[in-house]
């Protein structure tokens, strides 16, 4: 499998996208996911975020409320990686496609993020979506 990585680091995110924004939310993104820490977590997105998983359980609203059901998750950072590319980046948005690949059970996922971005760059909105591979 190509690592997108690196070709995500390539693109130029457009004139009027401010420069390394999405890159810099999407590598706090993954800090967060591998270390589960609560401040770096929050440090992602608003007081009133709202995370959509679209799960049967709905959206998740607020900071703590997602560090909460984030944490909760406590996937194992060596049973996994992540690769993406970005799609579209403007100031208030950011969309991009990647592929979760788990180790064990050996599991892949393609991903679809929606980040909608505050003037601070913290995420206001979030909605993914993931389809196993077969």
């Amino acid at each position: 499998m190509r690592d997108l990585s690196q070709e995500a680091k390539a693109v130029d995110p457009g004139e009027s996208a401010p420069r390394g924004r999405l890159e810099r939310w999407v590598d706090g993104y993954v800090v967060a996911w591998t270390d589960n820490d609560p401040e770096h977590i929050a440090a992602l997105f608003t007081e009133d975020a709202v995370y959509d998983p679209q799960t049967a359980d709905g959206e998740i609203h607020g900071v703590e409320a997602i560090s909460d059901w984030w944490r909760g998750l406590d996937e194992d950072p060596a049973n996994w990686d992540f690769q993406w590319l970005p799609l579209i980046e403007t100031e208030e948005i950011g969309i991009i496609t990647g592929t979760t690949n788990y180790y064990d059970p050996p599991t892949t996922f393609r991903n679809l993020w929606v980040i909608r971005f505050d003037d601070d760059g913290r995420c206001r909105d979030f909605t993914e979506w993931y389809i196993e591979e077969e």
